[in-house]
Formats: structure tokens, sequence, C-alpha cells
């Protein structure tokens, strides 16, 4: 498991402040749900690949990203090539 920090001013905390009552935990919520967003995004991929091919898709959503990663249907986001629509 990562764990992420992130630094805010004391202006960004008092403006969040004003609409929630835990920042740390709706950050934590805006990331886990981003990534299960991408996990499924990334499921659905590999389903359509693995029938296409008829292979044994793997079962689970963390083995599923991983057997995408291992058959090269995703690789990691970098600055230089665009990130797929949300």
């Amino acid at each position: 498991m990562a764990n992420y920090t992130i630094a805010l001013t004391e202006g960004q905390v008092k403006a969040l402040e004003t609409v929630m009552t835990n920042i740390e935990e709706w950050v934590g919520h805006q990331g886990k749900a981003r990534a299960l967003k991408a996990q499924k995004q990334i499921s659905q991929l590999l389903l359509t690949h693995c029938n296409e091919k008829n292979i044994a898709m793997a079962q689970g959503l963390d083995a599923q990203v991983d057997q995408a990663y291992t058959l090269g249907l995703v690789k990691k986001a970098s600055a230089d090539a665009p990130t797929p629509p949300e």
C-alpha cells in the first residue's frame, strides 16, 4: 500500500474547511474513487482482450490490473503521453 502526502497553504486549508469537516478523509476518498474508476476501465479493456484472444482473465481487480500490465494493455501515464479521459 502506498501513502501520499500533500501540502496545502493555510488559505487552501481554510477554504476547504468551509465545505468539509475532514480534509484528509476527503482527499483519501477522492484518490480511492479515482483508482476504482481506473481499475474498472482496465478490467473492461482486459475483458475485451481476453475474449478476443480466448485467454483466461485474472480474478479480482488488483489481479486484473497486474494482468493488463503484463500483457502490455496498459502502462504508467507520463507527462509526454496524453492521459485517457475521465
